[in-house]
């Protein structure tokens, strides 16, 4: 998908229908900034308001993720093409949210143990040590809150019975037993508690 394509083509057809970036912003209720980033490539529009803007606009979302006016003999052909580059790049986002989700827990892990060894070893009050404890542990619980969230959303969990492919709730996620990303859970499908396992890819 090439972002500078379809950020020149954002502004073509606001120039065409006679709208400033300023008035765009204002409809889609974002800022100037956001829309000069989509114009200059460095960002895309996003999903939730990418109808609204194709109607400002008088395109199709098809061919704004196209960058380019679409012939109808062609549409079924890149709607396609279109999908299956949505679909790549969702993957992509995925699985760098699950690497930060690594980062982030053993950043969490040193941050506390840090804390520890520094109250342990460094000479300091009482009441300070137990203040760097505590604040240590904080930041250790956030993190872990952050990559419990990242492992919800973050790809699917396929079910080992009827192989269906879900977004568990945060609850379950919380609760649930799990041996690295795979976790007991209750698919939403077949209503059978398994061993569902974290994957990548076309949810089924």
């Amino acid at each position: 998908m090439d972002l500078y394509k379809i950020g020149r083509f954002i502004a073509d057809c606001r120039k065409k229908n006679n709208i400033t970036q300023t008035q765009l912003a204002e409809k889609l209720h974002v800022t100037d900034r956001a829309v000069s980033k989509w114009e200059c490539g460095k960002s895309m529009p996003d999903s939730s308001i990418m109808l609204e803007l194709c109607d400002l606009l008088n395109i199709s979302v098809n061919e704004l993720l196209t960058g380019e006016k679409i012939k109808m003999e062609d549409y079924n052909k890149q709607a396609e093409k279109n999908l299956i580059e949505m679909k790549k790049l969702k993957e992509i986002a995925d699985k760098r949210l699950l690497n930060l989700e690594i980062v982030l827990g053993i950043l969490g892990v040193i941050f506390l143990l840090s804390m520890c060894f520094i109250s342990a070893y460094i000479e300091m009050a009482l009441w300070l040590k137990i203040v760097l404890i505590i604040f240590g542990f904080m930041v250790c619980i956030v993190a872990s809150c952050v990559c419990l969230k990242i492992e919800q959303v973050a790809g699917y969990y396929e079910c080992a019975h009827c192989h269906h492919r879900y977004i568990p709730t945060y609850k379950q996620i919380n609760f649930s037993m799990h041996m690295g990303r795979t976790r007991y859970m209750k698919c939403p499908k077949c209503a059978k508690k398994t061993w569902s396992k974290k994957v990548i890819g076309e949810r089924k």
